[in-house]
Formats: structure tokens, C-alpha cells, sequence
């Protein structure tokens, strides 16, 4: 029982960690969180393709 407890009480804080980071990095205007660079990310990310394909697409 005190074992699920604490298996219980650790992966609560995993998932609260996660989440903390989520609205730290939206609240800082992170557009794509876990893209490298969702600094200068369009925002407009499917998996990611759009970080890498926004130079090209500012290009054309």
C-alpha cells in the first residue's frame, strides 16, 4: 500500500512538472514548445515540419 502511495505521489509529479513547463513556455510566447526553435517558430507546426520549412516559406 505505501508503495502505491509513493509510485502514485511520483508520477504526480512528473505530470505536474510537465504541465508547469507547458504554461511557462506558452506564457514566455513559445509558439512550438518542443521545437528547437519555437523562438522564431510560425506557430504553424504539424509535427514540426513548419520550424524548418518557415525560412522557405519567408523566402518564397
Amino acid at each position: 500500500m505505501m508503495a502505491n502511495l509513493i509510485a502514485g505521489g511520483i508520477i504526480a509529479a512528473i505530470v505536474l512538472a510537465a504541465a508547469f513547463y507547458v504554461y511557462k513556455a506558452k506564457k514566455s510566447g513559445k509558439k512550438c514548445i518542443g521545437c528547437p526553435d519555437s523562438g522564431g517558430c510560425s506557430g504553424c507546426c504539424s509535427g514540426c515540419q513548419g520550424c524548418h520549412g518557415a525560412a522557405a516559406q519567408e523566402e518564397r
